[in-house]
């Protein structure tokens, strides 16, 4: 043991690197030992084993060639969760296999999420697998939860995108997809639980192309579909993959050549589909079509395999195409060549174009991307290393916060165990300790003087007719947009006492989420609750109960409605008040009228005849009453929107107003024998049927319906369908209600029905 650290001590030529690393390498074993939530079995990292700690710098700062930050995303119940245990047990980070239904998975760790078989929170985990390192984040698919997904796709390189053969695309799956075209982010496709009844390999790829608009690369070809799966075929190698069906784990399989005398059809098969591979790849890199009609246009079975896989990792780093893979994550078949397929088609963290970087100079530049906040530690901040090196006890500056702040421990995510880490080099993604000022999206970087000289080389870079402040701007890396709330309630502590505990509580709560919004009726006093949905107000409650152990009180759900004018007005009005011992008289002549296009803000003017000199002293005032009296308008007291301003209160007041309503996309999958009463209810309901698709023995109905008609529809589809019928929900825009309609909500909100 003496040997090894005098060694470790003079390849790294400094004792405190010695110390820091050796009671590093202490606290991983030490917390692989002691923390097994729920009895399950962790191993011990790769390359520690007996006194090996020369291999812990290895194991923190691998090589950034050889490291991919992945997410799993899908929509809710395709088995992102269950893939991403089969991922941890086949890479030898668990012992046993985790089920969702079991409740006993690693990255489901909140209890909500282990009793409901539901991810809620975006869980990263660390692991290795055949010499690279992969960060991995496995995200949630519920509608309600879409901010969790777009906070982690905007950190990682590459994603993989898993699909119920049975079901294709669906509604989540299209958000998701999209979120990912925004980042740019380069996908794989993992058709799932190919085991299952009414299973469709070709119909899956087939909606991939039609609905996603994009273009599959069938990698591999099923080996018999819903109870008679048992393998996949490589189309790039000719080789047939086959599980055995006595292992319980799916760690045994073997790999075969198809071979003309034993499997004549399913090579013929894979022929073909490898030729049209090529040509397919061929078509999207001109580079590798050269290579295809010089050497092999006459046979393409001569093709290397290693040229067609360099091939398809170029396009797909293009975005040009995405490879598809399937198999059966529950049945333990098609993951351990899902594992080869990220750390050969996805990209390493140099492969993706930042601009950024360059004004940097190799000087710290990180995001944060999510903030949990543990009881005993304080705030968890999750960052994404982009250039430059992080360590514990380092003094670190947040851009957007313009505040100071120091990281006192560096830890490595594994789920809900957090492994104790010396330092972390560009690429990676870590978990601090120490930042009690950092949110969500926040700039991080290594001093206040080098965010200035970054400032100052995007300056010299280029654009130097536009004003300096916008230089600045172009520092703060792009954080996540944070949708606006649909429902809203109010909450209430057990008694008065308990007030600030829920006000700490709730601030505890929105540095984690920042989707949800907390906010003081100024009527009532009552503190409201806003949120993306019925699940996800329901979740928050959920959370303050057991983890702050406070019995809340939750008001009806309502309906965020918003208003809107139908017309200009203009008023005069004069302010003549004395405050202390002065007199302030201002006169001011308003107009608001509708706006041409969406906008959730007021659109704020100022005509010629205003003083510029009056202006500049007073325009802060004056733009702040505007969005002061936008905040509550005259009908329901919602904030108004769609407007463009020169404005007061008094000039919406004369003008004719307009509720608007949430309008949500809707799409329901029921077995055909139901779909008459789930049509008849819709129409109850203010539904709006776009089309009826047709999913093997199912029907899809596609359409829109108000928010304020749809709360607790859950439970009227199980009723009406017996449980057999799901549904996904999603914000379209908000709609003008018809008079009549509005008539009868004023009437309610004004009790005089």
């Amino acid at each position: 043991m003496l040997t090894n650290l005098r060694i470790f001590a003079v390849n790294h030529q400094k004792m405190y690197s010695l110390y820091i690393n050796n009671m590093c390498c202490c606290k991983i074993r030490t917390s692989l030992k002691s923390s097994k939530p729920d009895g399950r079995n962790y191993s011990s990292l790769p390359g520690l084993t007996g006194n090996d700690i020369k291999s812990l710098h290895s194991i923190i700062n691998p090589p950034i060639a050889k490291t991919r930050n992945i997410g799993i995303m899908a929509h809710i119940d395709a088995g992102k969760t269950t893939t991403t245990e089969r991922i941890l047990y086949y890479s030898g980070y668990t012992r046993s296999l985790g089920d969702v239904d079991d409740g006993d998975t690693v990255t489901d760790f909140m209890a909500q999420e282990r009793e409901r078989g539901i991810t809620i929170q975006s869980a990263a985990v660390t692991f290795d697998w055949k010499g690279y390192r992969v960060n991995l984040i496995d995200t949630p698919g519920h509608v309600d939860f879409t901010l969790e997904v777009e906070r982690c796709l905007r950190v990682l390189d590459g994603a993989v995108a898993v699909f119920d053969a049975s079901a294709g695309v669906e509604a989540q799956t299209l958000t998701v997809w999209r979120q990912a075209d925004k980042y740019k982010i380069p996908r794989i496709c993992f058709l799932n639980k190919m085991d299952k009844t009414g299973v469709s390999f070709k119909y899956a790829v087939e909606s991939i192309r039609e609905k996603l608009k994009a273009k599959p690369l069938l990698l591999q070809l099923p080996i018999g579909e819903a109870k008679t799966f048992k393998g996949v075929v490589d189309v790039v190698n000719k080789e047939k993959l086959l599980w055995n069906s006595n292992s319980d784990n799916g760690k045994d399989f073997e790999r075969k050549p198809l071979l003309e005398i034993s499997d004549p059809e399913l090579l013929k098969e894979t022929v073909e589909a490898r030729s049209a591979l090529i040509e397919q790849v061929a078509d999207l890199d001109d580079e590798f079509a050269d290579l295809v009609l010089g050497e092999f246009s006459e046979n393409f079975d001569l093709l290397p395999a290693e040229k067609l896989q360099i091939a398809i990792r170029r396009v797909t780093l293009a975005q040009a195409a995405v490879p598809v893979l399937c198999g059966s994550a529950l049945k333990n078949k098609g993951v351990q060549p899902l594992l080869d397929a990220i750390t050969m088609y996805l990209p390493s963290p140099e492969e993706r174009n930042y601009d950024f970087l360059q004004w940097y100079k190799g000087d710290l530049c990180a995001l944060a991307f999510k903030v949990l906040h543990d009881k005993q530690r304080g705030p968890l901040v999750f960052i994404r290393i982009y250039s430059g090196m992080v360590k514990p006890q380092s003094a670190i500056y947040n851009i957007n916060g313009n505040c100071t702040e120091r990281v006192s421990r560096l830890l490595l995510p594994f789920a809900d165990q957090h492994i104790e880490i010396p330092s972390l080099t560009a690429g990676n993604i870590a978990l601090t300790v120490g930042l009690k000022q950092t949110a969500t999206g926040d700039t991080l970087v290594s001093s206040k003087s080098n965010a200035l000289a970054a400032a100052r080389r995007a300056e010299r870079e280029g654009e130097k007719q536009q004003r300096r402040s916008s230089e600045a701007e172009r520092l703060l890396l792009a954080g996540v947009e944070i949708p606006e709330p649909v429902f809203f309630c109010t909450i209430e502590p057990p008694s008065g006492s308990k007030q600030p505990d829920l006000d700490h509580a709730l601030k505890c709560l929105q540095r984690e989420d920042p989707s949800l919004k907390v906010k003081l009726d100024p009527d009532t006093g009552q503190t409201v609750l806003c949120g993306m949905g019925e699940l996800h107000i329901e979740i928050i409650h959920d959370r303050i109960k057991r983890e702050y152990g406070l019995e809340t009180f939750l008001g009806p759900l309502q309906v965020a409605y918003r208003e809107t004018i139908l017309n200009s007005a203009h008023a005069t009005d004069t302010l003549d008040k004395t405050l202390g011992d002065r007199q302030h008289l201002v006169s001011v002549e308003l107009e608001a009228r509708p706006g041409e296009t969406p906008s959730v803000t007021p659109v704020i003017e100022y005509a010629d005849s205003v003083s510029r000199d009056l202006l500049k002293d007073s325009q802060e005032a004056v733009e702040n009453g505007i969005h002061s009296a936008c905040l509550q308008g005259p009908l329901l007291g919602s904030p108004v929107q769609d407007v463009r301003i020169t404005l007061h209160s008094l000039a919406l007041k004369k003008a004719d107003k307009q509720v608007l309503e949430p309008l949500m996309n809707l799409e329901i999958i029921v077995p055909r024998d139901y779909l008459s009463p789930v049509l008849a209810d819709l129409a109850q309901r203010r539904g709006n049927i776009q089309e009826i698709q047709t999913r093997q023995d199912n029907r899809v109905v596609i359409g829109f319906v108000p928010l304020a008609e749809i709360m607790g529809y859950s439970t009227v589809l199980r009723t009406l369908t017996s449980g057999s019928a799901t549904f996904a929900l999603e914000l379209s825009t908000y709609h003008a209600m018809n008079p009549q309609d509005q008539n009868t909500l004023l009437n309610q909100r004004s009790g005089t029905t």
